[in-house]
């Protein structure tokens, strides 16, 4: 300190302080105003920068007032330099974590924009995340002359001991990052694994992958099985399917009116139902002549995989309606068994007698066997 401080210093640094503090009030009434303008836009970019600025901007007038105050005081350089290195790390700090939320707020609208979900991959998010805020600390310790050239050689080092006891977790995350990046899996699709767990896949995060069930249960899975068992994706390529409906009709049926009332009804369930596909077209193939009907199968047309059980069940309640109507018959299957009339005179003939033992025989005829 060069000189005693005098009422004029703590008048001076006051009022730098309290004129840091009011354009902070100001700033954040300035992105309140920003924020409303911001959610009738379309872009959701300037959503995420003035969520960013509301922490950032108040507290950047706040360390700007309180600079400028220790500059007016007497103080020695030694003292200032360490002030102005505080406040200056503090001001790197919360720039990170700024960029971090503009960041992340970026890659998780990119997410839901391609899969068009509420959900989305969060281990991207949390990636770029860690990795702003770590470089942002980084550069705050150099500010305040901390090296950080030992401290990265230490991580270094470190980082092999962490590998090792964390090899699960990596290899989850590892599997999570290939399966973004190959594109199998994206949130909002529908998958079936083998081993009978299916579901929409609600977020793909460092460890593991949420699906959610039909049921509207949470089935988590880790990205290492994931990666590891076979899956089908019944949302890619393309999110419309088909799906065949099993039907059978008697022998003495017209097959021609019995494709043209089926094709009938197909039509009007892909017009009339919320989820078919209104421009499929319907398609009806005989295969198999049964025991005692003619097997056909019926192609339709659904926009994602949980609309089929809609589908099937209007599809299946005016078929048989109609089949009614047309006096089409749907026949159980039946056995017809044949008998011969020899075969009933034998079923019901007289059992033969039974033929004696030696034990039971008289004892005269005992005897005689004995002479």
């Amino acid at each position: 300190m060069n000189r005693d401080l005098v009422l004029h210093d703590w008048l001076v640094a006051g009022i730098a302080l309290a004129a840091g503090a009011l354009a902070g009030l100001l700033l954040r009434a300035l992105v309140r105003w920003l924020a409303k303008h911001a959610l009738k836009t379309r872009w959701s970019g300037d959503d995420i920068i003035v969520d960013a600025l509301r922490t950032l901007a108040p507290w950047a007038a706040v360390i700007a007032g309180a600079a400028v105050a220790a500059s007016t005081l007497p103080l020695s350089a030694r003292v200032l330099g360490y002030v102005n290195q505080s406040l200056t790390a503090v001001l790197v700090l919360l720039a990170t974590v700024s960029a971090a939320r503009v960041v992340a707020g970026f890659v998780q609208s990119m997410a839901q924009s391609r899969t068009g979900v509420a959900g989305s991959a969060t281990i991207f998010v949390n990636i770029t995340r860690v990795v702003v805020v770590a470089m942002g600390m980084l550069v705050a310790l150099e500010t305040v002359g901390v090296s950080i050239a030992p401290l990265l050689t230490a991580l270094g080092v470190g980082g092999l001991a962490v590998a090792l006891a964390l090899q699960d977790t990596l290899a989850n995350l590892f599997a999570g990052v290939h399966i973004l990046a190959s594109k199998t899996v994206q949130p909002g699709d529908y998958i079936r694994l083998t081993s009978g767990e299916e579901g929409y896949v609600v977020d793909i995060n460092w460890r593991n992958t949420v699906v959610r069930n039909l049921s509207n249960n949470l089935v988590i899975i880790p990205n290492g099985r994931l990666a590891r068992t076979n899956m089908t994706n019944f949302t890619q390529p393309e999110q419309q399917l088909s799906i065949m409906v099993q039907v059978g009709v008697g022998y003495e049926s017209d097959l021609e009116h019995v494709e043209r009332v089926t094709l009938e009804v197909v039509d009007s369930v892909m017009a009339d139902i919320n989820g078919a596909v209104p421009d499929h077209e319907g398609a009806v193939r005989f295969h198999t002549f049964a025991d005692s009907r003619i097997n056909f199968t019926v192609i339709l047309g659904v926009g994602e995989f949980s609309d089929q059980y809609r589908i099937k069940h209007e599809f299946i309640k005016r078929l048989h309606h109609r089949f009614r109507a047309e006096g089409i018959s749907i026949p159980a299957p039946t056995h017809t068994v044949a008998l011969r009339q020899d075969d009933l005179r034998a079923s019901f003939a007289a059992p033969p007698a039974p033929v004696p033992h030696q034990r039971d025989a008289p004892p005269a005829l005992l005897a005689d066997n004995g002479r």
